[in-house]
């Protein structure tokens, strides 16, 4: 109650909630309820957060991002607007389009929030897209109820911006991308929001590097049937010559009647590798990535697989494409432009089934008249063939037709039907 109450004196409704970055808050990096610390540089070191975040910053990277224009006949690709080569190509003089979306990604997946500083010319065209660190941002409301943005940057950072001081950035200046929040305006990390999940897969990997590191082989009891005069000179022998996984597997021997009896509990007694197998599983579970995409391939198919890589394009790639297209044409359009003008993704390649599969629709989409030969071929990544060879005709199989026009195709001119 007592942070309910300090919250309700520190922000407003009407104010950005942005609460991992108070030390009170339910979602602040720190101790998990395992004991271990709970980072993003220590969520990285697990391969399962590492594998997730790769697979899909990569993936929002690889997408083919272009700038359309509305048209009579639905949209028309743009290669010419000035804004396309900055997406598709070089958002700034340091980085390749494919770096930009990659970094921001990363952000978006282990902090909640992505920025990027717009820079324009003094016509107003953006001629440049800058990543902002999101530990360094904080979101607020003026006096008005204006959004803007305060950065602290950092030593080595880009050019365009100023080298110290807090800098107060307007919203137009900020392309900002957020993940699930509390008010719509700030998102909340996934590793801060799920520490204690994330801090049981890091105690996992402890323990098993622990284990390895002793020998392998659990910790135990020496009995002496004697007294002993220095017992820790004999644990510090004991570990120099049969601990560490170096010394694994050494035949030990025991002098003076001494014996050894093994009190801990063997890992697999305590399903130590299924438990690791079941954080692996929570740890996609919060990235919504097919486990198979990590290599846990214990219970996949073929025919699962095939269905779980377009269930992740369908269910997991979409929601972040779209929130990366909504917000692209929110900060780099303007009003009127965005009636004109729209990015998007193309996932088309990535819901492409094999080779015989695509063969078969494109033959029953052109039999139906629904895309054309060069359609088709655009698809593919082929060649057009010229409009007098046909590339640009819808066609139609003509052996489906009704009852009553049934012989139609063999009656010649004139001919009229007998009574």
């Amino acid at each position: 109650m007592k942070f309910v109450e300090w919250l309700k004196g520190k922000f407003s409704r009407d104010k950005p909630l942005n609460l991992y970055r108070y030390s009170g808050a339910p979602f602040f990096f720190g101790k998990s309820k395992s004991g271990k610390d709970v980072t993003e540089f220590t969520a990285m070191q697990l391969a399962a957060v590492y594998a997730c975040v790769k697979i899909l910053s990569e993936s929002v990277a690889s997408l083919p991002l272009h700038i359309y224009k509305y048209s009579a006949g639905g949209k028309e690709k743009l290669t010419d607007h000035p804004l396309y080569f900055l997406l598709h190509d070089a958002p700034n003089e340091e980085m390749t389009s494919f770096t930009f979306r990659e970094t921001l990604m990363v952000h978006l997946l282990l902090r909640g929030n992505a920025y990027a500083q717009v820079v324009r010319n003094y016509a107003g065209q953006v001629i440049g897209l800058y990543p902002l660190m999101p530990t360094r941002m904080s979101v607020n409301r003026d006096d008005e109820g204006k959004l803007y943005y305060l950065y602290q940057p950092i030593s080595g950072e880009n050019s365009r911006i100023q080298k110290s001081g807090q800098i107060r950035l307007e919203a137009k200046e900020i392309l900002h991308i957020h993940g699930l929040g509390f008010d719509g305006l700030v998102g909340y990390s996934p590793i801060a929001v799920m520490r204690n999940t994330i801090g049981i897969a890091i105690a996992c990997e402890e323990f098993g590097a622990t284990f390895f590191a002793n020998g392998a082989r659990p910790s135990g009891i020496l009995e002496h049937p004697g007294l002993l005069k220095n017992p820790e000179a004999l644990r510090e022998s004991w570990q120099a010559v049969y601990g560490g996984s170096e010394n694994s597997g050494k035949v030990a021997i025991l002098e003076e009647g001494m014996k050894y009896q093994q009190i801990a509990i063997p890992p697999d007694d305590a399903q130590f590798l299924e438990t690791r197998k079941f954080q692996i599983a929570e740890i996609a579970r919060i990235f919504r990535v097919p486990l198979h995409f990590l290599n846990e391939l214990d219970r996949a198919t073929f025919s699962n697989i095939e269905q779980q890589s377009l269930e992740y394009v369908t269910y997991t790639l979409t929601p972040w494409v779209v929130r990366w297209e909504q917000a692209l044409n929110k900060a780099l359009f303007t009003a009127a432009e965005r009636g004109k003008f729209f990015v998007k993704f193309n996932l088309s390649g990535l819901l492409r089934g094999d080779y015989e599969s695509r063969m078969k629709g494109f033959q029953t989409a052109i039999q139906a008249g629904i895309m054309t030969i060069n359609e088709v071929r655009e698809f593919e990544d082929m060649n057009k063939i010229t409009a007098e060879e046909g590339g640009d005709l819808h066609l139609i199989n003509g052996a489906i037709t009704q009852l009553k026009d049934a012989g139609l195709f063999g009656k010649k001119a004139g001919d009229t039907d007998e009574k």
